[in-house]
């Protein structure tokens, strides 16, 4: 018995194959990049029906599109089964692109496994139609059928895996790779088809059981098709409208974590560590040289005639000057190194050395480079450097001791002269103590009433009334007595209890 085919059903089957190979492709990916198990799995299982039925759904189209001389009709519980073949074909084959690696052995494997599934299905639901008597095979033509089936699975397993990694391709690539695959699929069961060979005097059996019918059948298959397929694909689509809105969402907030951190961690005026950062990176460059026996330089850096500026051209223009000052040195420093601002002009750098001389050399170019003038705003603007030196272990065991001894070198400098360098000695340490001593003593002296403000009559040239008056703040120490601002200012202003002041 010699059948015929329908031309616009076989281009319905091919539709709907590459439709299901789309929506396996789509789904696998679903399952690949879920963010828990719970949703894994009802991709997994939601997926393994979608594409399962698809398949199933082509076959039977497949067979649709046949016409024997005869009544043809389906028996449901074989019908049955070979969707669940194709199912569990699909589901087996969700789940192995899913895992984050695909050996040539398992994809091998898989392809099998899952090409015996889909002739599974093809061959019970051509059992379905209990043809009486039976459908004979050609060897080589099934034979065929089984390793399209098997080649097919291993090239969608190939593919569903490859588009894992080719995300600004992805919809071109998932298109190609679906026709590609629809085409293996249905050029499986058409060879398959080719190997039937029904007997000139079969009727089919499942008509006189009371099976499905061909015409009841094709309604159920392509009505159920469609809508699982649709439902399935706009799910996918659902998903990633919102996977891309919660990527966008995410990427919002780390946008804004990364600008609080910066805002947190960074001088807002010239974008370097500021105090806490700074904290942190000399800690770290303690414990990186405990470990590499590596010595460390650190360098507190105060600018001379800064206050002159700020007083002659005002802060905006004082403000400038510290950013450039800070791109000079910046220039100077290799990547490793830390350069920080504590406020003011007050700044830090942490280094690892070999040797005193390369923290010396460091001063010297520092130095160097802001020797000529800074032009801002046609205003040429000169102003030196003062840097003191403690070097880790030789002047200190950790962190603040560091910072102390630091500073106590860089003020003498500053007693010294100024626009020059000096490494901390013991000598210096009864000023660090006078300084901490004046420190701890100014934390209280707001309560204490002892700050107070002394007015000094201003006289014009040539006259004998005060036309006005100078305020004059003086700190009455308790055992100090009466000192100037000269003296405990600049404690207040790198201690931060200058705001308290007022």
């Amino acid at each position: 018995m010699i059948g015929s085919y329908n031309q616009s059903l076989v281009v319905v089957s091919l539709l709907v194959a590459i439709l299901a190979s789309y929506t396996a492709l789509d789904m696998s990916a679903r399952v690949a990049s879920s963010q828990s198990r719970r949703a894994a799995r009802i991709w997994l299982v939601g997926g393994a029906v979608a594409m399962g039925l698809g398949i199933w759904s082509m076959h039977f189209i497949g067979m649709l599109a046949f016409k024997l001389p005869i009544p043809v009709g389906y028996d449901l519980f074989l019908t049955t089964c070979s969707l669940a073949a194709s199912v569990g074909a699909s589901m087996y084959a969700l789940w192995l692109v899913s895992r984050q690696r695909l050996p040539i052995g398992r994809l091998l494997s898989g392809a099998v496994l899952m090409g015996l599934g889909i002739a599974a299905m093809h061959y019970i639901g051509m059992a379905a139609m209990q043809m009486q008597p039976g459908i004979d095979y050609d060897p080589i033509w099934f034979t065929a059928s089984i390793l399209i089936a098997i080649g097919a699975s291993a090239a969608a397993l190939w593919i569903a895996q490859r588009l894992r990694h080719e995300q600004p391709r992805l919809m071109p690539m998932r298109l190609l790779a679906s026709l590609v695959m629809g085409i293996a699929i249905v050029g499986m069961h058409y060879t398959g088809m080719a190997a039937a060979r029904f007997p000139v005097d079969a009727i089919c059996g499942a008509i006189s059981d009371g099976g499905l019918d061909i015409h009841l059948l094709a309604g159920l298959v392509i009505v159920t098709t469609i809508a699982t397929l649709s439902v399935a694909l706009l799910a996918s689509v659902f998903d990633g409208q919102m996977r891309l809105r919660t990527g966008v969402l995410a990427h919002s907030l780390a946008n804004a974590n990364e600008k609080l951190v910066q805002a947190a961690l960074h001088d807002p005026l010239t974008q370097l560590p500021n105090r806490v950062l700074l904290q942190d990176r000399i800690e770290r460059a303690i414990e990186k040289a405990n470990r590499s026996g590596f010595g460390l330089a650190l360098m507190f850096c105060d600018l001379d005639g800064f206050k002159n500026v700020n007083d002659a051209y005002g802060h905006q223009l004082g403000d400038r000057l510290l950013v450039q000052f800070s791109r000079k040195v910046s220039a100077l420093l290799r990547s490793q190194d830390t350069f920080a601002r504590l406020g003011g002009d007050e700044f830090v750098i942490v280094m690892a050395i070999d040797s005193p001389d390369d923290a010396a050399l460091m001063a010297e170019q520092i130095s160097a480079a802001i020797s000529a003038p800074f032009l801002i705003d046609n205003a040429e603007l000169l102003v030196s450097a003062s840097i003191g030196i403690a070097l880790y272990p030789e002047d200190a065991g950790n962190e603040r001791e560091l910072m102390m001894h630091a500073d106590a070198a860089m003020y003498h400098v500053k007693h010294s002269g100024r626009n020059g360098h000096a490494f901390f000695t013991s000598t210096m340490q009864a000023g660090t103590r006078q300084r901490l001593r004046l420190l701890q003593d100014l934390r209280h002296a707001t309560a204490r009433n002892e700050l107070v403000l002394h007015y000094q009559p201003k006289f014009p040239a040539g006259g004998s009334r005060a036309n006005g008056a100078e305020a004059l703040l003086r700190w009455n120490h308790p055992e100090l007595g009466l000192l100037s601002p000269d003296v405990f200012i600049p404690v207040a202003e790198r201690s931060g209890l200058i705001i308290q002041i007022g």
